[in-house]
């Protein structure tokens, strides 16, 4: 059945990595091959703990591991070369392009809210249908990353909305503590990391279980979790 607009989010702020693209892999790839040039070390547990973190942040980890280069040159390198491989193929999350088309339709503007750069962001953003993203909030154009919630304020103020208005979809524990602490509605759906139970956070094990009705109920208040045992009243 149809649903009142009112009961939608006024806006959906997605996550980009690991939430809308299966893109932490090329992440991974990335910095392997940048230790790897180096002679540095870099462990499956290094990467994981990267996940989600604003890019200098991965650049000075990656530097602390051995890579003799400043951090904001680990993140160029990385950033190229993650930039080479989305160009080869956008590794689109199971589910999202559904999601994204249903949003289209009933007219609820959805933001891509990455601590990615706009270089790479845009070229996710370009791999969607035309107009599915009205904005872009990236970590090359924020003062405070994530798990800051600049990102997800500056989002809803591009929308002219409060971020309490706004349901947020993220992957990763910083992600998630920046769009909580931005009073977004949240829904956390794990793809590298696991996504742990928080107060007022939902959670889904996959987009494909999400949809308008999902969303309108997060966008309301309550607290849905589809990865514990049965829905929580918010």
């Amino acid at each position: 059945m149809p649903r009142e607009s009112s009961a939608l989010p006024a806006a959906v702020l997605f996550d980009m990595d690991g939430t809308l693209v299966d893109s932490e892999a090329y992440w991974m790839r990335a910095e392997h091959e940048i230790v790897v040039a180096h002679g540095a070390t870099w462990t499956h547990e290094d990467a994981l703990g990267a996940v989600g973190q604003a890019l200098l942040t991965t650049g000075g980890m990656l530097h602390d591991a051995g890579v003799p280069l400043e951090p904001a040159e680990i993140v160029t390198w990385l950033v190229a070369r993650v930039n080479e491989q989305l160009r080869e193929a956008v590794p689109w999350r199971a589910g999202v392009l559904e999601l994204l088309e249903d949003l289209r339709a009933a007219d609820v503007p959805c933001a891509i809210v990455t601590m990615s750069y706009r270089s790479q962001a845009q070229v996710v953003a370009d791999g969607a249908p035309a107009g599915t993203f009205t904005h872009l909030v990236t970590g090359d154009e924020v003062t405070h990353g994530k798990p800051h919630p600049e990102p997800y304020l500056v989002a809803a103020g591009l929308f002219g909305v409060r971020a309490e208005d706004c349901v947020a979809i993220e992957d990763s524990g910083p992600g998630i503590t920046s769009a909580l602490a931005s009073g977004a509605r949240t829904l956390g759906v794990p793809a590298e990391v696991p996504v742990p139970p928080r107060p007022g956070l939902s959670r889904a094990a996959s987009l494909k279980q999400v949809d308008l009705d999902l969303l309108g109920r997060i966008a309301s208040g309550e607290v849905v979790d589809l990865l514990g045992a049965g829905d929580l009243a918010g």
